[in-house]
C-alpha cells in the first residue's frame, strides 16, 4: 500500500495486476483487475463508484478517476475508459500497460448511489451520454440483480451508432429483462429511423420522452410512469447534467431524488442559486490542510468560499466547483455558511458541520475550515 496525495487529500492505493484488458469500440477499451484474497475487503464497492488509477504518462506519474462497470455482485473490479485524442494520458494507459501489469488503484469512493430497497415497487430512470454509461451501467445490473420488483427505464445518447459503447451487453440484458426494462438509443450525428431518437438529450427531448414514452402506466391506469418514478441517474458531461437535472426538477422530481456523476471538469453550479443573501464585508477564513495552517481576508461574501480561494492561488482541493464530487469537502469549526446545494454529504455529515466549501456562502465575518478529515 501507498499513499498520495490526490486532490489535496491523503488517498491510499494498493497495487493491482491487470487480469483482462479488451477493446471496446475504436476509442474505449476495459481493464478488469484481480483482486488478491487479503485486499477484497478494501475493494468491496457500492455501485455507482470509481477508483483511481495511477500510471505513468510521458514519463510521469499522473492519477484518473474511473467508474465501475461491474456490478458489486460480480465481484470484480472493471473499468471502462476513453481515449479523448492520441495525446490524452488514457491513450498511454492503453498503449504502455498489458495483462499481468500491475497498476496502483485507490480504493473505491464516490457517492453516485443509491439505497438498495428490494422489497419495494419502483421506477428508475436513466440517462447516459457516451462514456457516462460506465456507472449507470453498473447501477442497472445491480438493481435488475437485487431488485426484482424494481423497473428500469435507460436513455443513452451517444454520436453514432459506430461510438455506442456496451451495445451487446445492454441490449442482452435488455432481452433477459425485458418485463422490467427497456433501452432507447439517441444520436446526435447520426440520422434515425425514427426522427425522434435523433439530436442530444436534453430538456426538449426529456419533455418528449414523458409524454411519448413515459406516459401510459400499466400498473395505475389513473398515473402515467412519469408519476411513478422515485430515482433519475444522469452521467455525462456538466452541460447535460445540468439541462436535464433542471428539466426532470421543474417536471416534478425532488431534487433529492436526482443523483448524478459528471464526467469532466464544471464550473457552474448545476441549479440556480435562488437566494439572497446580505452583504459581509472583509470575511476572515482560517482553515487547515494537509497539516497546515492559512489564513486570509475575502473582500466579500459574493461569491462562495472555495472560489474565493482559489482565486487568492491557495492550494484548496477541488475538481468540479459544482457540489458533486466532494473534493472541497470540510468541517466548519467556527462561523456560519449557507450551504446552496448538495449531492455529496450525508445528512449526518451536515448535522456534524460538515460542507463542501465549493457550495458555500459566507454568513459571519469570520469562518474556520478544517479539510484535513482524518
Amino acid at each position: 500500500m501507498e499513499e498520495y496525495i490526490y486532490k489535496g487529500k491523503q488517498t491510499q492505493f494498493h497495487r493491482l495486476k491487470i487480469a483482462k484488458k479488451k477493446e471496446l469500440t475504436k476509442n474505449t477499451f476495459s481493464l478488469e483487475f484481480e483482486i488478491p484474497e487479503h485486499l477484497k475487503e478494501n475493494f468491496k464497492f457500492e455501485a455507482g463508484q470509481f477508483v483511481s488509477v495511477r500510471f505513468k504518462a510521458e514519463g510521469e506519474y499522473v492519477i484518473r478517476d474511473y467508474s465501475m462497470t461491474s456490478a458489486p455482485y460480480e465481484h470484480k473490479i472493471t473499468l471502462a475508459i476513453k481515449i479523448n485524442s492520441p495525446q490524452a494520458v488514457a491513450a498511454q494507459l492503453s498503449e504502455n500497460y498489458r495483462e499481468g501489469d500491475l497498476l496502483w488503484v485507490s480504493e473505491p469512493a464516490g457517492r453516485f448511489t443509491l439505497i438498495s430497497k428490494p422489497s419495494e415497487f419502483r421506477t428508475i430512470v436513466g440517462f447516459a451520454a457516451g462514456i457516462g454509461i460506465t456507472p449507470v451501467l453498473s447501477h442497472f445490473k445491480n438493481i435488475l440483480h437485487n431488485e426484482p420488483r424494481t423497473r428500469l427505464y435507460l436513455f443513452f445518447g451517444n454520436k453514432s451508432s459506430e461510438g455506442l459503447i456496451f451495445r451487446d451487453e445492454l441490449d442482452r440484458l435488455a432481452e433477459e429483462y425485458n418485463n422490467r426494462l427497456q433501452i432507447f438509443y439517441f444520436y446526435s450525428r447520426e440520422k434515425a429511423a425514427n426522427s425522434f431518437f435523433h439530436g442530444r438529450l436534453d430538456d426538449k427531448k426529456l419533455s418528449l420522452i414523458i409524454n411519448q414514452i413515459l406516459h401510459l402506466d400499466d400498473t395505475d391506469e389513473e398515473s402515467t410512469i412519469w408519476d411513478a418514478v422515485d430515482e433519475v441517474l444522469i452521467c455525462g458531461k456538466g452541460e447535460m447534467i445540468r439541462t436535464l437535472a433542471n428539466a426532470c426538477y421543474h417536471h416534478g422530481i425532488p431534487k433529492k431524488n436526482i443523483h448524478f456523476e459528471l464526467f469532466e471538469a464544471f464550473n457552474d453550479d448545476i441549479y440556480p442559486v435562488e437566494k439572497e443573501f446580505p452583504l459581509i464585508e472583509n470575511v476572515k477564513v482560517e482553515f487547515n490542510l494537509l497539516g497546515t495552517a492559512y489564513d486570509t481576508l475575502l473582500p466579500d461574501n459574493k461569491e462562495k468560499i472555495l472560489q474565493q480561494l482559489l482565486i487568492q492561488k491557495f492550494p484548496v482541493p477541488y475538481s468540479c466547483k459544482s457540489g458533486i464530487c466532494g473534493s472541497c469537502e470540510c468541517i466548519l469549526e467556527e462561523g456560519e455558511v449557507e450551504l446552496l446545494e448538495n449531492e455529496y454529504l450525508t445528512e449526518k455529515e451536515e448535522i456534524n458541520g460538515h460542507i463542501l466549501a465549493c457550495m458555500s456562502i459566507a454568513k459571519s465575518r469570520k469562518i474556520k475550515l478544517n479539510f484535513d478529515l482524518s
